[in-house]
């Protein structure tokens, strides 16, 4: 049975966000996936590395956790608003402080070789856009999902697709209710 972890990245749960995030996690258990859920705002944690990566900040018990969650989990589901181009802040910081060697990634003492230790998993990034369409954020500004899609996730090994909607703040409900379908879809199929 596939094994999915749901990761509410705004700190909101009372959002459109949290709402994408419900939707799919209610298709997944009616399809009968092996669900667990993580929001964001119920983790206790310092999203700053003090230090850069100069000295390892322990980790609080909240992230070895979600490590333990990532690493049970064959698909992972990233929800979480765009803002400035990119993912909120705590969600980043949590990256920073739990994205660490011998759990993400290595690299080989000898070959000095990327070692991507989450590789076979697969993930889904859900981003909602609140004031353009995605192709819109992307001619403006970028490739907005670089950093998750790449530099998170497939540095260490994850094959991510993503989804993204907008502009969620202009449009209408009945566009509202067709992107809850189209997550609806993704949750019964487990992608």
């Amino acid at each position: 049975m596939k094994k999915i972890l749901i990761f509410l990245g705004n700190p909101s749960t009372n959002s459109y966000s949290a709402k994408i995030a419900d939707t799919y996690e209610d298709a997944a258990r009616a399809a009968n996936y092996d669900v667990d859920r993580v929001n964001i705002s119920d983790l206790h944690f310092d999203p700053v590395l003090h230090d850069g990566y100069k000295e390892i900040q322990p980790l609080e018990p909240d992230l070895e956790v979600l490590q333990q969650k990532i690493d049970w989990a064959d698909h992972i589901v990233l929800v979480y608003p765009n803002w400035w181009c990119s993912m909120p802040g705590v969600m980043k910081g949590m990256f920073d402080r739990m994205w660490l060697p011998g759990f993400a990634f290595n690299f080989d003492k000898h070959t000095h070789y990327l070692i991507r230790r989450l590789r076979g998993k697969t993930a889904r990034v859900i981003i909602v856009i609140g004031t353009n369409t995605p192709f819109m954020t992307w001619w403006k500004f970028g490739d907005y999902t670089n950093e998750i899609v790449h530099g998170i996730l497939g540095f260490a090994g994850i094959t991510a697709k993503v989804t993204a909607f907008g502009p969620a703040e202009r449009v209408s409900d009945t566009v509202r209710e067709q992107w809850i379908e189209r997550v609806r879809k993704l949750g019964e199929r487990g992608i």
